[in-house]
């Protein structure tokens, strides 16, 4: 699978100067991490699964989580676990008889019994599990998790991976926020080849002071949830090697909303494109804020983002290809001329790039271009956005 590749080859030739590369469930830790882009959710007790999991691979879907916490009633739990292991079931054999791709599939569990339970009852079907969510992650509740999904992978032979939710009370009160962090921290790292993604619970986080955001409103305009993002990203979220792929929040809005704010997508980047139909396709159904958000997200050092509607996943892919400019600053940055340091002009000749400082950014630039590629010279978000709409 590779991102943008639903979409024609010729159309991604005009559209990418590097195009996305292909990987698998069965790629490096590193390239899956940067790769998993829109994860989108769907509640594990839909009676056609399968059949919706191979839609919106087809569409462009490349991680999906199947959900057996929240999103489904305390009393559907057993009933989908059963559905679980037949739609994965019904799966593998599509994939067997028509070469049928899912995407990568996690499924989120409730608690650590599940794990065991789940990849025995899968049988062969496990071969299409790529890992488990863990919900409201801290070291006390951790801990028994990543046990379970250790001693799963070994009974299953298949490499699984956590991706941890971080959405307790006790990571956003500030009393014990410091405390809850670094027991985090030490509990990812010991299991630190396990952990391919840390994601973050921001609805849990406003439930906690009855809070909602207002879809004309970002996660990052509600102070007491875009301190934890930071103190998050801080502690778990380091280019020094310590640090993990952070996810950003999930973006609950997908029809329209009254408004009390202008839009917030500027008009001439869509009209150079012909493409002010898309415009305003985006501010009715309230994308305009998501795509705000997806760039704050990437300004606050997280990568990819929990979706709940599929009609989030493009402008999350979109604009995580690497622009032309930015693969062109961080391919000079990480010249081995530039091996000593120093400052030179970038050559769109509009900033200054310090070789030293801006060396981690270039690196996590050159991953993310792998993942998602790197648009053509005269290539922006808005043609991206407009080439992987359905036809």
């Amino acid at each position: 699978m590779r991102h943008f590749g639903h979409i024609a080859p010729q159309v991604r030739k005009r559209l990418f100067h590097r195009e996305p590369q292909f990987f698998s469930a069965d790629s490096p830790p590193r390239m899956l991490a940067a790769a998993l882009g829109a994860t989108l959710y769907s509640p594990a007790t839909r009676p056609r699964l399968a059949d919706d999991v191979l839609k919106q691979a087809a569409r462009g879907v490349v991680s999906m989580v199947l959900c057996l916490e929240d999103s489904i009633d305390d009393g559907e739990v057993s009933g989908a676990e059963e559905n679980l292991v037949r739609q994965f079931t019904d799966l593998l054999a599509r994939s067997e008889r028509d070469g049928a791709e899912p995407p990568l599939l996690f499924i989120r569990v409730r608690t650590p019994e599940q794990i065991a339970g789940l990849t025995r009852r899968l049988g062969p079907a496990v071969a299409l599990l790529s890992g488990f969510v863990l919900p409201k992650f801290t070291e006390e509740r951790g801990v028994p998790f990543l046990e379970a999904l250790t001693a799963a992978e070994a009974a299953s032979g298949r490499r699984l991976f956590a991706m941890p939710v971080l959405e307790s009370p006790e990571l956003l009160h500030l009393e014990t926020r410091t405390e809850t962090l670094a027991g985090i921290s030490r509990t990812v790292d010991k299991y630190r080849d396990r952990v391919l993604a840390l994601r973050l619970g921001v609805t849990d986080f406003c439930s906690a002071y009855g809070l909602r955001r207002p879809a004309d409103l970002t996660a990052y305009d509600v102070q007491i949830v875009a301190s934890v993002i930071a103190d998050v990203v801080n502690r778990l979220g380091r280019a020094d090697g310590t640090g993990f792929t952070v996810t950003g929040p999930v973006w609950e809005y997908f029809r329209h909303q009254e408004r009390m704010f202008k839009p917030q997508l500027r008009r001439s980047p869509f009209l150079e494109e012909d493409a002010e139909p898309l415009r305003a396709a985006l501010i009715e159904h309230d994308l305009d804020g998501l795509l705000r958000e997806i760039a704050l997200d990437r300004a606050n050092g997280l990568l990819g983002k929990t979706c709940i509607h599929p009609s989030h996943v493009l402008p999350v892919h979109a604009l995580s290809v690497v622009s032309h400019e930015e693969y062109s600053d961080a391919r000079d940055i990480l010249s081995p001329e530039r091996d000593g340091g120093g400052v030179l002009r970038s050559a769109y000749t509009n900033k200054m790039n310090e070789v030293k400082p801006h060396r981690a950014w270039a690196e996590r630039t050159l991953q993310r271009a792998e993942a998602f590629g790197v648009a053509q010279e005269d290539v922006g978000f808005v043609e991206l956005l407009t080439a992987g709409l359905p036809a």
